[in-house]
């Protein structure tokens, strides 16, 4: 039987669907109203929100660093300065193998192990993507020429020129001066995170430390687009930095540079000071270092070899060697017995050759075996007579001789403009119960008083005290810095002055210590010969290791390091003091032999260049016509 044939019932079919299509359009507009109601949420109620998170996406603040600041000395002559250098760097997403590209560039120009390592990291502390890390700083034009021939082949690596900082007197002021060096993690924490988001060095010692707030700068910025990646496609705003201040400092180079090559090679420091302002006319420590090693990072064997040296380069002599002063502070002895009515001009000792305590063994011997005979202060200080001022100082006594050195710069730091300096060391009852918790004994106070003992004192503190004494008591306080720009660096506290109850004990004190040079007898007569102007010294010699009682100072039988050391004070003119100078010779023997030769020296070259200036001041400015 055929099966029965079902017909379709359309208006069943009609319903189904308009229903269904209903169901369809009130689903999109329930879709659309949601839609809606998403774009009302973020394009109005949170547009600033969402607009903002956009902008940071597309829109980068980039710092741009500033130029530091150069340093001059008085006349003008650069002694830091930038200059562009060349940097071969990478760009991690344009190079496929960064290993591969790296392995291919050491077989073009050198590469060392620790270059590649500081390159790592370098790379790890990147904060955008495309931006280039450097790998080699500082190449030469060879090695700029093989790269540039070989760039098609080396994806991603890119030549990068900035300015470096550089210092073309090397060794000569490396003490001074100073060095910058990359900023390390302890220096990120005190610095200001904005002002030195673009930069990668601070100054880490001498006056490019001291004065880093002065020579950075201020950061500048550019507001740059980026895609998707981080590239940059466009500049939207720039806003320039400002460059750092340039330093003029008081030191004359040509004065520097002798002073270096005086002392010849030897360990040894030379300060010179202008007595009226207390500027630094020359800072020199020896031996020296080259900054510019520091500056893109040294590698670790050379800094080994500084920091093992015997030597020590990095140990800056001038500020931070604390040596006992020796004979130097006679002169200033002999003030304090006078202002304290101890002595007098007349009054004179006989100098067996030795000096001895009642109810004590010890001698305490004088430097000349067979002694000086009958003494007075003039003559103890051109002939530096210890027995004198063994005697002087044992009636005078310790503390005393504290209180009247401390005005003179002895004792505490001078606050020159220079990081790094010591304080030295008076000593004083006080200050030994307070360190060792010990009386003290009247034989110290007698080795006290030739400048022996646990007295210490830097070449610094020495040059200020000798500037004190040409300067009659007036107090200065050491400088580097003359002017910052264009405007002069002024102290505004008051120094004060020296009084001493007879202030004609100034005139004769330096009369003494003008016949310690020009006087047959003086102990620094050596340098006299063929000086064109009168100069005031003192010879001083520190011994190093102890002596027994039954033995005689034999220099020869000694090792180098444990010879005495040589020192020499000095002023000169006599009448019109332009210059003060300290010397040391670490090891160097004798005073008068080995270091007032060096200072005779110094003074010499500051004269001559000082008349250089005045000829050069005095010259006609030449003049073109104007037809």
């Amino acid at each position: 039987m055929p099966k029965p044939i079902t017909l379709k019932d359309h208006y069943r079919e009609t319903r189904v669907f308009a229903r269904r299509s209903v169901v369809g359009l009130a689903f999109v507009f329930v879709l659309i109203l949601c839609l809606i109601a998403r774009m009302v949420w973020l394009q109005v109620i949170h547009y600033e929100k969402y607009r903002t998170m956009s902008d940071d996406n597309r829109i980068t603040v980039e710092p741009i660093g500033p130029n530091r600041g150069l340093i001059m000395d008085r006349n003008g002559t650069l002694l830091a300065d930038n200059r562009p250098s060349y940097a071969l760097s990478i760009i991690k997403e344009k190079c496929p193998d960064i290993d591969a590209t790296i392995e291919r560039i050491g077989t073009l120009i050198p590469l060392d192990d620790a270059q590649i390592d500081r390159f790592q990291k370098r790379l790890e502390q990147r904060q955008r993507p495309y931006t280039p890390v450097a790998l080699k700083f500082k190449l030469t034009e060879e090695e700029i020429a093989i790269i540039a021939l070989n760039q098609h082949s080396l994806p991603g690596v890119m030549l990068d020129v900035s300015l470096v900082r550089h210092y073309p007197w090397v060794e000569t002021l490396a003490h001074t001066v100073g060095y910058v060096g990359r900023i390390n993690e302890k220096e990120l924490k005190t610095l200001d995170p904005t002002n030195y988001s673009a930069t990668e060095h601070v100054g880490k010692t001498g006056i490019e430390a001291y004065y880093e707030d002065v020579l950075h700068g201020t950061v500048g910025f550019r507001t740059i687009e980026t895609d998707a990646r981080g590239r940059v496609t466009r500049v939207l705003e720039s806003t320039d930095p400002e460059p750092g201040k340039n330093l003029m400092l008081y030191l004359d180079l040509p004065t520097q540079i002798a002073a270096y090559k005086a002392l010849e090679g030897r360990r040894g420091a030379v300060v010179a000071i202008e007595p009226a302002t207390g500027g630094v006319l020359a800072f020199v420590s020896v031996p020296g270092f080259d900054p510019n090693l520091f500056v893109t990072g040294i590698d670790y064997k050379s800094y080994q070899d500084l920091q093992n040296s015997l030597d020590r380069p990095l140990y800056n002599r001038s500020i931070q060697g604390q040596y006992p002063p020796g004979s130097t502070i006679k002169p200033i002895m002999g003030l304090a017995g006078l202002h304290y009515g101890l002595t007098d001009w007349d009054r004179s000792i006989y100098d067996p050759g030795f000096y001895k305590l009642e109810n004590d063994n010890h001698y305490y011997r004088d430097w000349k075996k067979w002694g000086h005979g009958v003494v007075d202060l003039r003559t103890a200080i051109v002939q530096s007579c210890d027995t004198y001022f063994y005697d002087l100082a044992f009636k005078m006594g310790v503390d005393r001789i504290h209180d009247f050195f401390e005005p003179f710069g002895f004792g505490h730091r001078t606050g020159v403009d220079v990081t790094g300096e010591g304080p030295g060391l008076l000593p004083s009852r006080f200050w030994k119960k307070a360190k060792y918790n010990q009386s003290w004994y009247p034989g110290e106070t007698l080795i006290t008083g030739i400048g022996q003992g646990y007295m210490l004192s830097t070449p610094l503190q020495l040059a200020l005290s000798t500037a004190i004494i040409a300067n009659k008591g007036h107090i200065v306080k050491p400088h580097m810095v003359k002017m910052i720009q264009e405007t002069p660096v002024t102290d505004p506290e008051p120094l004060g002055i020296i009084e001493l109850k007879d202030p004609s004990n100034w005139d004769r004190t330096i009369a003494a210590m003008r016949d310690v040079v020009h006087s047959p007898q003086g102990t620094a007569k050596g340098i006299a010969p063929g000086l064109t102007y009168e100069a005031a010294g003192k010879t001083g010699t520190a011994q190093v290791v102890g002596i027994k009682q039954n033995e005689s100072y034999d220099a020869s039988k000694l090792a180098e390091w444990h010879k005495d050391h040589a020192l020499f004070i000095g002023f000169a003119p006599v009448n019109n003091p332009r210059i003060a100078v300290a010397v040391l010779v670490e090891n160097g023997g004798g005073g008068g032999s080995t270091a007032a030769p060096v200072g005779r020296k110094v003074m010499d070259a500051y004269f001559e260049s000082l008349a250089q200036d005045e000829i050069s001041n005095n010259r006609p400015e030449e003049t073109a016509s104007a037809q």
